[in-house]
């Protein structure tokens, strides 16, 4: 990867946080992604996580802040 590419790619309906190479999103199955994204938050368990409950997300992994920015 050159310098300045991100790691991951952002789904733009649940903002998972998916490698390049993947084509449907694990968490909510669609297939738009972006590049264009900032902050991250891992969740571990959802059901005892203040923040998970905040940003409405349900499913264990690794999620965008911001997508589109």
């Amino acid at each position: 990867m050159s310098k300045g590419t991100k790691a991951f790619k952002a789904c733009l309906k649940c903002k998972t946080l998916v490698k390049p190479e993947e084509e449907k999103c694990p968490v909510c199955g669609s297939n738009d992604f972006t590049f264009d994204w900032s902050g991250v938050v891992i969740v571990v368990d959802p059901e005892k996580s203040d923040v998970a409950k905040m940003l409405n997300i349900k499913t264990p992994g690794r999620y965008a802040l911001k997508v589109g920015v």
